[in-house]
């Protein structure tokens, strides 16, 4: 069966949703969490992903990569990269063939991996999660949510890296819209067209800010307008409390917080608990231990401090709210309620900013954790033919203008060089045809119209594609060039198709204009149609990653994957081996203490300590997995007769008892129930008797001979035996007691005791004759 999955992949953590018949359920990760940190470590023999490189990134916080979602599809000198990104990546940036790239130190080498790889890596341990969750069945279909304000090379890298981890993306899906969708689908009480619900939808997450105003009507919803603060969210008012506390830290510990990587990560940690603690309470408490130098740190703070340090933040909150609502072209009044979503979305102050700006109350009747993961798996369903889903059309929007420019031909006069094909706001997907006149192959460059709109610093060039094949019509002049620009269901464009088409004349009948009140008219007319000819070939250059290096970076994540697996399987081979020892060293002198004999225990612990030495030596630290398991074998092969007499103990008596009920049952059965079986003969019933008499009798003298012997000898009656003998017994007596009764003539069953007989038909002809009834 195809998967039915939603990727929520947040900068900070991500979640994970599966379609099931009752619902959308939040998957759990391998520690019971509904959210993985986003996160990806690397050490000396394996990979740490997700709640494993959490634990890892204070002792390994230079080999640890985060903002994974922030980095893709930008390049190394990108202004976000440089001035918004490289304080939250402690790893080193580099250059990774023309994206950002993280230089780490992987099995004792360095290695550069680019970010599409990194953010591959962290989705293929989605994908593991998601399919340990459905049992094994294999993840293949996906809706990932991106920020609206994700470039198109931004966009393209998150397909990619889902591409990596051999996952199809269904659709790339804007976040607010994922979580208009969860909220509209829902609804039965939605207005018709004319009269739509518009609700604004109010996003604060990890690292950004978006809005967006969405219209509801019966079975759909249409996004009508967007706005974005790509630089601003949460993690920002960590930022303030951590430069707050290293400028107290200093006077009061002096000790230079920011010096150090470590101290860097460890603080960071607290300062997130505590601006989560100040949502629900006045005052909090900040503790953390060996922040640094092995100084312990402790700070009382207040909820009006920490508003005051966050005031300049929240000066930024109106303006994405007026630009969506001037977009819209609604006005606030006509906003039904605003919704408000995202994990920083609890701060107080905030909630009272937007409140303050919106007139009225906010509205939080969406989880405001997994409202996207919920809308992603619901727009998954909706696109899978494998779930039935109440009809619901979502009609998003791509927020940045798009334009197409070229060089003139020179013999076409006042030919424009640029068109600005996709509008703000442009409805996705969306197709348009361009036409041109050319004798020859030309190229167009995809471009953004308006760089200023772009996240700062983001490249507006998109690429090129050049139509080849281009030639003059028959008569010598120009072709007729038309070209299919296209904005996808991800909002990304591709210059898709392009062909020639000839202008025809052909006879039709058209209407003619006749006076009011004559019957319409048609004549013949010859008229032109432009009538499709040649397909021409598109060499399109934007922002494909080639195929080559994509299938190299999906062959390098499969060696990993499987270099990690075998890792992990080798690390549980050696911890079972370990415990083996210490569990089996301590059960020898307890509960297994009687079952054991001194030379076979004495033999037995000298192989136990063997193993522990040679499990610390240098060998047994760099073992391989096959070397843990040999051993590993050897010792239960040794322990196994001891843990077998042990275990015998109960499980005999079990059976032992069980069988004991069997013989009661039968050899009381003919006392019991005695006229269920008159048909049986005594033979039969003799047989019953017996074979349970003798079950009981030989189990009787069994267990009397096994009391006599020690504990510490191999048993020579067993659990197993035993059950062989009740078994024997029910196959032998189960026959005889279900044998049917005999009928009583050889054509018509024996009449039941006190039912009524029938008439003989002499008597039957003489009751209508003669007998009436008497009252």
């Amino acid at each position: 069966m195809s998967s039915v999955v939603g990727f929520d992949i947040g900068n900070s953590c991500s979640k994970i949703g599966v379609a099931r018949a009752r619902g959308v359920d939040i998957v759990a990760n391998e520690v019971s969490n509904r959210s993985t940190p986003s996160l990806v470590s690397f050490g000396t023999k394996s990979r740490m992903i997700g709640e494993a490189a959490a634990t890892a990134q204070t002792s390994n916080f230079k080999n640890t990569v985060g903002s994974l979602k922030r980095l893709v599809g930008r390049k190394l000198d990108d202004y976000s990269i440089q001035h918004f990104e490289k304080p939250f990546v402690n790893a080193e940036l580099v250059d990774a063939g023309g994206e950002v790239g993280v230089k780490l130190r992987y099995s004792n080498e360095d290695h550069v991996f680019s970010a599409t790889q990194l953010l591959g890596m962290f989705i293929g341990k989605l994908r593991d999660t998601t399919q340990a969750d459905m049992g094994g069945s294999a993840a293949s279909d996906v809706v990932i949510s991106v920020p609206i304000w994700f470039t198109d090379a931004q966009r393209r890298a998150m397909l990619n890296a889902a591409e990596i981890a051999n996952l199809n993306t269904l659709r790339l899906i804007n976040e607010p819209t994922a979580a208009a969708l969860g909220y509209g689908i829902t609804k039965t009480d939605l207005p018709e067209p004319e009269n739509p619900r518009n609700v604004m939808f109010v996003d604060l997450g990890h690292s950004s800010y978006q809005v967006s105003i969405v219209a509801f009507s019966k079975g759909q919803l249409t996004v009508l307008g967007a706005s974005a603060e790509p630089n601003f969210g949460g993690r920002d008012f960590d930022r303030a409390l951590m430069q707050h506390f290293a400028e107290e830290f200093k006077q009061k510990y002096k000790i230079e917080v920011f010096s150090n990587p470590k101290a860097i990560t460890r603080l960071a940690a607290g300062c997130e608990r505590l601006k989560k603690v100040l949502s629900a309470n006045s005052v909090a408490q900040l503790n953390v231990e060996s922040l640094m130098n092995d100084i312990d740190v402790s700070a009382q703070f207040k909820r009006e401090q920490f508003e005051e340090l966050i005031a300049p933040y929240l000066e930024r909150i109106d303006s994405p709210l007026n630009i969506a609502l001037e977009q819209s072209g609604i006005a606030k009044e006509e906003l039904h309620s605003v919704e408000i979503i995202g994990g920083s979305s609890r701060v107080p102050a905030l909630k009272e900013r937007i409140s303050a700006w919106f007139g009225r109350g906010l509205s939080s009747t969406l989880n405001q954790d997994e409202a996207n993961v919920r809308g992603d798996t619901l727009a998954c369903a909706i696109l899978s033919p494998v779930f039935r889903v109440r009809e619901f059309s979502v009609h998003d929007i791509s927020p940045y203008p798009i334009k197409v420019s070229w060089k003139p031909a020179p013999d076409v006069p006042d030919e424009d060089n640029e068109l600005v094909v996709f509008n703000p706001n442009n409805p996705i997907p969306s197709t348009k045809i361009l036409t041109f006149y050319r004798k020859e192959p030309f190229t167009l460059d995809v471009e953004y119209a308006d760089p200023s709109k772009l996240p700062k610093g983001a490249n507006p060039k998109l690429g090129h594609a050049t139509i080849q094949g281009v030639k003059p019509n028959e008569n010598g002049d120009h072709s007729i060039v038309k070209v299919k620009a296209r904005l996808n269901l991800h909002g990304i464009v591709n210059i898709e198709s392009a062909y020639t088409v000839d202008e025809v004349e052909q006879e039709e009948e058209v209407p003619v204009q006749v006076a009011e009140g004559e019957p319409p008219k048609t004549e013949k007319r010859i008229v032109k149609k432009l009538q499709r000819k040649d397909d021409l070939p598109v060499e399109s250059n934007i922002l494909v990653l080639a195929n080559t290096q994509l299938e190299k970076y999906r062959e390098t994540e499969n060696e990993m994957h499987a270099s990690d697996r075998l890792v992990a399987d080798t690390e549980d081979r050696k911890n079972a081996l370990e415990e083996y020892i210490y569990d089996q060293r301590s059960k020898l002198d307890e509960r297994l203490a009687s079952f054991v004999q001194p030379e076979e225990k004495t033999k037995f612990l000298e192989a136990l300590g063997e193993a522990e030495d040679w499990l610390y030596t240098e060998e047994g630290e760099e073992a391989t997995k096959s070397a843990y398991t040999q051993r590993l074998d050897k010792l239960l092969k040794m322990g196994a007769p001891i843990a077998f007499r042990w275990k015998e103990t109960d499980d005999r008596s079990k059976a032992a008892a069980q069988l004991r009920e069997v013989v009661n049952k039968y050899t009381s059965v003919f006392e019991n129930e005695s006229e269920k079986y008159d048909h049986l003969s005594d033979d039969d019933k003799m047989k019953v008797i017996e074979a349970a008499a003798n079950a009981g009798k030989w189990l009787e003298d069994m267990m009397i001979k096994q009391s006599e012997m020690p504990k510490n000898v191999d048993p020579k009656l067993t659990s197993e035996v035993i059950q062989k003998r009740k078994d024997e017994v029910i196959f032998s007596c189960t026959p005889i007691l279900t044998k049917p009764k005999p009928r009583t003539s050889a054509t018509e069953p024996k009449a039941e005791e006190g039912a009524p007989k029938e008439p003989k038909p002499e008597q039957a002809e003489d009751d209508k004759q003669g007998n009436m009834d008497v009252d």
